[in-house]
């Protein structure tokens, strides 16, 4: 083999005005078609006085879209402001206007915001999450997946707090997503030290309120693991009319309940020695219950030994076992939060003030969106589903020159890596989001 010749390569930043990114294109597309960015603005109060140079639209699309490209800290606006294809998705031309805003004016743009903005942005979450849901007609069935994550903190910023179980200073953010489409509906910032049910009432009020007055005949449910199992939760699903399946935490009245199960799971894996799950069911009532509630628990033996598991459901029509398969599926929505926190960083809320950390997180659930809707259009040609962080590298990490075409009408022309692996995903989306080739 020839010796390698990088020995001989230098290097320089010196190429002009070419970009990294020349998949923007299609996160802007994205947000052309949902709005997203100009819903974010409009909540937004604006805190400036006197010549304004950047509109608000403007500086929340270029934070999308910075965030969604994987550039999640604002110290690199001081850079990407300059980058031709950025500032053309954003509304200015490459060479002759001003440069996009610096990392200041994003941090002053998160530090302008208080509860009640956050709030408006919740909302706008939840309306585009309404619209996006019933593209393929109004649902029947919504199925609303609850989970609390872990974001750790770094330093004393407003709501941090030590949690135990965790072992670090971090913030416990509420996400809930739909079960039946992976969409990402909310995400509220917590402080570090609440319950993992913390708030889910008050949430869930508003929230339900929002689907029946949209879909009014629509069934809504809820599942959620153990940290959920709290009874103010079940009385409110009852008394509104949620169905809900929760995990529940052991104890040992239910394990007494289970003991049979379990010593059948045991004898029948010393026959066959292969693994064994059973399911059985029980009405059962906890000391703060006021009624008996159905308990459907797994046994299941494995090489290892044992494993017990407990849910607590309204559901009346599914066998044990089946029910509880149908429980376990809620492991999906780990993936969806890996993308959330991976892909798009939204454990990255670094800034002191609480409320100017849940702007960001509502940020950073935004470029979810963006991310989400081409992951979308491309599973919709036939493509199978990525993560989020490869449909990034596989589509908008792509070198590219903007050439500037002035032809009587202004033309802007991409040219862009003739190598690049990415190359059919861009045929299939063009077929959605048509552009020039």
């Amino acid at each position: 083999m020839r010796d390698s010749l990088t020995s001989a390569l230098a290097f320089a930043f010196d190429a002009g005005h070419l970009t990294s990114d020349g998949g923007l294109i299609w996160l802007a597309r994205a947000d052309d078609q949902l709005q997203l960015s100009a819903a974010f603005a409009a909540q937004i109060p604006d805190w400036r006085r006197g010549a304004v140079q950047h509109p608000l639209q403007l500086l929340v699309r270029q934070r999308l879209l910075q965030i969604a490209c994987g550039y999640e800290d604002q110290d690199d606006a001081d850079t990407l402001r300059g980058d031709p294809l950025l500032k053309l998705v954003c509304g200015r031309r490459p060479e002759q206007d001003a440069d996009l805003a610096s990392q200041p004016t994003l941090s002053r743009l998160e530090n302008a915001v208080d509860h009640r903005t956050c709030y408006h942005l919740a909302q706008t979450l939840v309306a585009l999450y309404l619209h996006e849901r019933e593209r393929a007609g109004v649902p029947t069935r919504v199925l609303l997946d609850l989970d609390g994550t872990d974001d750790p903190t770094h330093g004393a910023q407003e709501g941090s707090s030590y949690h135990g179980y965790y072992r670090q200073h971090m913030y416990h953010p509420l996400l809930i997503f739909d079960g039946h489409t992976n969409q990402l509906i909310t995400a509220i910032l917590r402080h570090g030290t609440v319950h993992a049910s913390h708030g889910v009432v008050a949430i869930l009020r508003r929230l339900v309120a929002a689907l029946r007055k949209r879909w009014p005949r629509v069934q809504l449910e809820v599942r959620a693991d153990s940290g959920f199992a709290v009874p103010a939760l079940y009385e409110y699903c009852e008394r509104v009319g949620l169905a809900y399946t929760i995990g529940l935490a052991p104890n040992p009245r239910l394990r007494e309940l289970a003991a049979p199960l379990v010593d059948a799971a045991k004898e029948q894996y010393a026959r066959t020695g292969t693994k064994v799950r059973l399911a059985g069911e029980a009405q059962y009532t906890a000391d703060s219950w006021p009624h008996a509630r159905r308990v459907v628990y797994k046994a299941e033996q494995l090489e290892k030994g044992s494993n017990l598991r407990f849910v607590v459901t309204s559901r009346r029509e599914q066998a044990p076992l089946t029910l509880y398969n149908w429980y376990v599926r809620r492991g999906e929505p780990e993936l969806w939060i890996k993308d959330l926190k991976g892909a798009c960083f939204a454990d990255r809320l670094s800034c002191h003030r609480f409320w100017a950390n849940q702007f960001r997180l509502l940020l950073h659930a935004a470029a979810y969106w963006l991310l989400d809707t081409l992951r979308r259009s491309l599973m919709a040609a036939g493509l199978a589903r990525m993560q989020l962080d490869t449909l990034r590298l596989r589509l908008i990490k792509i070198g590219g020159w903007v050439r500037e075409h002035l032809h009587g009408l202004q033309l802007f022309h991409l040219h862009l890596a003739s190598s690049h692996p990415g190359e059919p995903l861009w045929h299939l989306l063009a077929a959605r989001f048509p552009l020039r080739e």
